[in-house]
């Protein structure tokens, strides 16, 4: 830090304490039960801090002591643990077909993880508010009445949305410039915990770090599979967002070599138009209606007959693979993920979509080996996106947002 006149400026002591903290936090999250003596010697503060920085995060709440250990070299210590228990962090995901929330503890314990199908997508925003705010009264009545604290409050919407909260454009829900962090902000009663709005791809790739199969990954992309999809990127460890947030528009990546069928954003070609969810079931179902109410069933129905081998469905998923295969390609070599998760409708297909999607990687990455890069099924199941906007809150904290005592 600098001062006006170029010179440095000693840091502000309540915010080196505030790094400290978190930084206590962080490492108890990985490596609890852990001993006083042991975040020292992992941490390199000194024994003095660490010890009155443990005793600020047991007056929060946050961590609890267990009890001596003597399984250890050298003297008995008394082993530290996450607490947490008086607190929720609350993620929300509106989606075309589906509602979802859930709710997490500081550990990362699903306390409630509810889903609601509905059909939204009518470009109208009020019902869809109206069904959230419910929805999120209802997950903030629950976790209050067992004696928790809201830590914070984040809602996941299929689009691009600014810094600022607003939904500039949703197309599978219809959405324009629809300023929901506003909206919900005053159903809510201003409430004193962070309320924010996010992109849901974004936020189901910070689930797919912490809680997915290749927990810890630092270049890793989640490709929402629904209506449309949407590419949640972590390069460097870090969630790309792009200067207004608008980051990882796949399914508006253009793939087909001239025109190429019609996109709901208005333009040709794009991979949503040829590998999104409503042209599999074109392909696989075509006497099937294409509806976000039937977008569930109908893809039960592919799973199905994929297992017994129809030969129409498999042909079906053969060229949504390789449509998927082309657009991963792109990023792969812009970006070079080590892994590509197809999360969303795109998981249970995922055995079907992958060996296509794979050779046409292949065939199309300029590095060797498609750079390393490998496409897996996502390990979460379809509250991906809710459940990164809890753990967009537990980030918050673990960056020092510590609640007061």
């Amino acid at each position: 830090m600098f001062t006006k006149d170029g010179g440095p400026q000693r840091s502000d002591f309540a915010d080196v304490r505030a790094t400290n903290l978190a930084v206590v936090l962080r490492h108890l999250r990985v490596n609890a039960p852990c001993s006083r003596a042991d975040i020292a010697g992992a941490t390199g503060l000194n024994k003095a801090t660490v010890s009155s920085l443990v005793t600020d995060l047991i007056e929060r709440r946050l961590v609890r002591e267990v009890g001596m250990t003597e399984n250890r070299i050298g003297r008995p210590a008394m082993m530290l643990v996450l607490d947490g228990s008086p607190y929720a962090a609350i993620g929300l995901e509106v989606n075309s077909d589906y509602l979802t929330a859930v709710a997490l503890d500081l550990g990362g314990e699903r306390l409630l993880s509810w889903r609601r199908g509905w059909t939204g997508a009518s470009g109208a925003p009020g019902p869809a508010i109206a069904s959230l705010v419910a929805l999120a009264k209802r997950a903030i009545a629950k976790v209050t009445g067992e004696q928790r604290r809201v830590l914070g409050l984040t809602v996941a919407v299929p689009g691009l949305v600014d810094p600022d909260g607003v939904v500039e454009l949703a197309a599978n829900l219809g959405w324009r410039q629809v300023d929901l962090r506003k909206s919900l902000l005053g159903a809510l009663g201003d409430p004193a915990y962070p309320l924010l709005v996010e992109n849901d791809a974004n936020l189901a790739v910070l689930a797919e770090q912490r809680f997915g199969g290749h927990a810890g990954t630092a270049d890793l992309v989640y490709l929402a599979g629904g209506a449309g999809i949407g590419a949640g990127i972590i390069s460097d460890g870090r969630l790309l967002r792009g200067s207004r947030g608008f980051a990882g528009e796949f399914g508006h990546l253009p793939i087909a070599p001239s025109g190429g069928p019609l996109c709901d954003c208005g333009r040709h070609g794009c991979t949503d138009a040829l590998a999104g969810l409503g042209a599999l079931i074109r392909r696989a179902l075509p006497e099937a209606a294409v509806s976000p109410a039937e977008f569930g069933p109908h893809v039960d129905e592919i799973h199905r007959l994929a297992k017994a081998g129809d030969p129409a469905v498999l042909a079906a998923l053969a060229t949504t693979g390789r449509h998927l295969g082309h657009g991963i390609s792109i990023l792969t070599n812009l970006i070079n993920p080590e892994y590509v998760a197809l999360g969303g409708y795109f998981t249970v297909l995922a055995p079907w979509l992958i060996p296509d999607a794979e050779r046409e990687l292949l065939a199309r990455s300029v590095a060797g080996d498609a750079g390393g890069t490998r496409i897996v099924a996502s390990a979460l199941d379809s509250s991906a996106a809710a459940a990164g906007g809890a753990t967009h809150v537990l980030d918050a904290i673990d960056a020092g947002a510590l609640p007061t005592p």
